[in-house]
């Protein structure tokens, strides 16, 4: 069964989405301020986290990024009020995986949190099982190599920290090397779901990944294409 911390101050959200969560299969944890859900996260095994931003004590953006310096694996999916662009990549920026804008239906969030399960590269309470005997589980592409098996990620020998989404991402580019890829075809295949016309998340994620794996000018190795999408390919 999967565990769910679900961090939320108002006890009417939380009622109406514990409930349906244990219904549909999930163990569910409470904490109604930030301070407290950071304590149970950094003390027990969590799949997912679904985090409020209006939070008292601690707002959600900070919680985050409290959870973040000791485990960067754990989806975090973020409930707001507050459905603005500069909002949902606000919380993007301190961690999250996801979002979701207040009022929702409870399908649509248990459809994310399914996505975000799915796609978890290395779930809290998963034990990593042992590679096949001749499987492949390292890709390198020039100087940056990703190891699939111990999910550890270094460029030009130097190790790089990378969020689960961030992770998946650049999973997915390696897989697709030299090849233009859409904006919709990275949407599909890294968060699975559906997303509002208007949002920017793949541009907001794609920049995250350039900042930790490109920090020299003359050696990027993702790319623009005007108009079509993006490319990992060499310097």
């Amino acid at each position: 069964m999967k565990k769910i911390i679900l961090i939320e101050d108002e006890t009417s959200v939380v009622s109406f989405i514990k409930k349906g969560l244990q219904e549909s299969g999930y163990e569910v944890s409470v904490a109604f301020d930030g301070k407290t859900g950071v304590q149970l996260v950094r003390s027990n095994d969590f799949d997912l986290v679904i985090l409020d931003i209006m939070l008292p004590e601690m707002n959600g953006l900070d919680v985050c990024k409290e959870i973040r310096k000791t485990n960067q694996l754990v989806p975090i999916l973020f409930l707001t009020a507050l459905g603005t662009s500069e909002n949902i990549v606000l919380g993007l920026e301190s961690g999250g995986d996801d979002y979701l804008v207040k009022p929702f239906k409870f399908i649509e969030l248990v459809a994310r949190i399914k996505s975000l399960l799915r796609r978890s590269t290395n779930g809290t309470t998963t034990e990593i099982e042992e590679p096949e005997a001749g499987k492949e589980h390292v890709y390198q592409f020039s100087d940056l190599i990703l190891n699939d098996y111990t999910k550890k990620v270094t460029r030009n020998g130097e190790e790089i920290s990378l969020t689960s989404t961030e992770y998946k991402l650049l999973l997915y580019f390696l897989n697709n090397p030299e090849k233009v890829i859409s904006r919709a075809e990275i949407l599909d295949a890294v968060w699975g779901v559906n997303y509002e016309l208007g949002t920017n998340v793949v541009d907001v994620y794609v920049n995250y990944l350039r900042k930790k794996l490109d920090n020299q000018e003359d050696n990027k190795l993702i790319h623009t294409v005007i108009g079509m999408g993006y490319v990992l390919k060499k310097p």
